[in-house]
């Protein structure tokens, strides 16, 4: 096969990167870094080399977009696109010949799908291999922490977005107990009663964080929201939480407060090839990375240039089909990551037994009635939940 060659899109998730960056910045008011971002054109950041398999290798790029999270969501939705293509198009210069969206530019407006529309090249959000690595890890903690999936409960928080939606349908062929959490009570009965008649499950349906967290033992979150939705006090002792939000659902505060519950960082898999350097250090260890940057990395050793995921319809043959991909070209996720640091076997031990001895002496807990197919009739929507 041809060498293949793709570009991945990032964008600062605030204005402090630009302070982490050019120190020189440091001083100047968050305002007005914003500001000179809006002005800024897009960034070449990174080359990304060595990434073989024993069928083909890719080469690739970091292109950026300068907006923050809160200038993707907070300026005009036409303003964002434009930035987004236009860093599309420095990828198609350099000789992408499919590129992926991280992070926020695969939430604003359609997808994707305008993005795609005005290159040359395909364009996929890797939302497909995102939701099969966030699976994987989530069975595999659900495990090592006691729980049996198919009997205990378990909430999927933002069920109607694109990795929600759909990671709820496939979990509802393994589940008996399953919570959708999201913001809009019409698009929740849609996927309750989609669910149901393609599995036969009825789960139960949500607009409130706190409450249908209370009674989850396994959480896979995936929301749009700004800020972090998921709070100390809505977990109980020994809940799995596998966060494949960026920005992260699960606030910081989690890990310093509960000892007794396991947050894992989701969709960070090893890439294959001895020598792969991707130039530019994004926190994760070296030779990894998102599942989303993965997936255009597969369709580039694949020489699959299409859009394959775009758009808000992701579809479970999609995520079957690409963890079968990953799997062909040596994609595997790593350890047990949370906020960015490798968890050690000891770790998850401990944790374990913290939450077992809560669980022990913790008096039992007050239940909220969820009725299955049916939204609670009083309404929790923390700020910036999205989906």
């Amino acid at each position: 096969m041809d060498t293949g060659t793709f570009a991945f899109m990032i964008h600062p998730l605030d204005a402090g990167y630009f302070a982490r960056k050019f120190p020189i910045t440091s001083r100047l008011p968050e305002s007005v870094m914003e500001a000179i971002s809006r002005r800024l054109p897009p960034i070449k950041v990174a080359p990304i080399r060595g990434v073989e398999s024993v069928h083909n290798q890719a080469d690739g790029w970091f292109v950026a977009c300068p907006l923050t999270s809160r200038q993707m969501l907070g300026l005009p939705e036409d303003l964002v696109l434009r930035k987004i293509i236009q860093t599309g198009r420095m990828a198609e210069k350099l000789g992408a010949r499919v590129l992926g969206l991280g992070a926020f530019t695969k939430v604003v407006g359609d997808a994707g799908v305008t993005v795609a529309r005005h290159l040359s090249i395909p364009v996929t959000t890797g939302n497909s291999y995102t939701v099969a690595t966030g699976l994987e890890e989530t069975r595999r903690a659900a495990t090592v922490m006691g729980h049996d999936l198919g009997r205990c409960e378990v909430a999927v928080v933002g069920a109607t977005g694109s990795i929600g939606s759909v990671a709820a349908q496939i979990l509802a062929r393994e589940v008996r107990h399953l919570t959708l959490v999201g913001r809009d009570p019409a698009k929740l009965d849609r996927l309750a009663r989609a669910i149901t008649g393609h599995t036969g499950l009825v789960p139960r349906v949500s607009t409130s964080v706190s409450q249908s967290l209370s009674q989850a033992d396994v959480i896979l979150s995936s929301s749009s929201a700004v800020d972090a939705i998921i709070q100390p006090e809505d977990l109980k002792p020994g809940a799995v939480v596998c966060d494949l939000a960026r920005p992260r659902d699960v606030a910081r505060q989690v890990a310093e407060a509960r000892d007794d519950v396991l947050v894992l960082d989701g969709g960070v898999v090893q890439v294959p090839g001895d020598h792969v350097d991707l130039g530019f250090n994004f926190g994760f260890p070296p030779g990894t990375v998102m599942a989303c940057m993965a997936e255009t990395m597969i369709l580039a050793l694949e020489n699959r240039y299409e859009s394959y995921t775009l758009g808000r319809d992701l579809t479970v043959a999609q995520v079957d089909e690409m963890e079968r991909l990953a799997a062909k070209h040596g994609f595997r996720t790593t350890g047990f990551r949370s906020f960015e640091r490798a968890l050690s076997q000891s770790e998850v031990d401990q944790i374990r037994a913290n939450a077992q001895r809560r669980l022990t002496t913790a008096p039992e807990p007050r239940r909220t009635a969820i009725l299955p197919g049916r939204s609670e009739p009083q309404t929790e929507v923390r700020a910036g939940m999205a989906d």
